[in-house]
């Protein structure tokens, strides 16, 4: 199975933005704009302290100069990977739109003001189904996942806000390269990566494809 991508898309270094954080704006507002469906879900890619890999789907919560933000439960596999091995890549899969950013870089817990006012905005299933869910480990059958919600339910009754649970929270994966895909014919497409120097600097590298 094979796609043969518009011969008109490409990627210049004159399209490029200053930054690649302003470049990743521009693209994640085209993804919105075509109506891309979650467009914000990213391929979160880890590795244990013995260097087996793992990878899942998860969602962008927010972006700025300083990375990329999601979060989870910290005892699940991909937060006790990036306690263990705190490098990290992501992928935005842009498919109809023949786009990709890969980013790689370095994984830090954000502090709590922030996971707690993130948890505030939740819905509040969403924020009760935190409680309730041990995430990664293994339970016996469904009934048992949904015994632990209704506890948290009744627990929480009346309760609100609900506070963040102790063991959840932010990851933030700081890019050391951000690398901007765009499909071209032939399978000669264009890679434009953004690449943090040893002297603090960004530069900016074509790849072969």
């Amino acid at each position: 199975m094979r796609n043969e991508y518009a011969p008109e898309l490409g990627l210049s270094e004159t399209d490029l933005a200053a930054d690649w954080h302003e470049q990743f704006a521009r693209w994640f507002a085209d993804a919105v704009a075509a109506r891309l469906p979650e467009p914000n879900a990213m391929v979160f890619g880890t590795a244990d302290a013995a260097g087996r890999p793992s990878a899942r789907t998860v969602l962008l919560k927010g972006y700025d100069a300083e990375g990329f933000v999601l979060f989870t439960n910290y005892g699940s596999r991909k937060g006790a990977d990036a306690s263990a091995n705190p490098y990290a890549s992501l992928v935005f899969p842009w498919f109809p739109m023949h786009r990709q950013v890969v980013v790689a870089g370095r994984v830090e817990r954000v502090d709590r003001a922030e996971t707690e006012a993130y948890f505030a905005s939740r819905p509040r299933g969403s924020q009760l189904g935190a409680w309730a869910s041990a995430q990664s480990r293994v339970i016996p059958d469904r009934a048992v996942l949904d015994e632990a919600y209704g506890a948290v339910a009744r627990r929480f009754a009346g309760t609100d806000p609900i506070p963040a649970p102790p063991h959840w929270g932010g990851l933030r994966v700081r890019p050391e390269s951000v690398e901007f895909w765009q499909g071209r014919t032939s399978r000669l497409h264009d890679r434009l990566r953004f690449r943090l120097t040893g002297a603090g600097r960004w530069a900016v590298e074509r790849l072969a494809p």
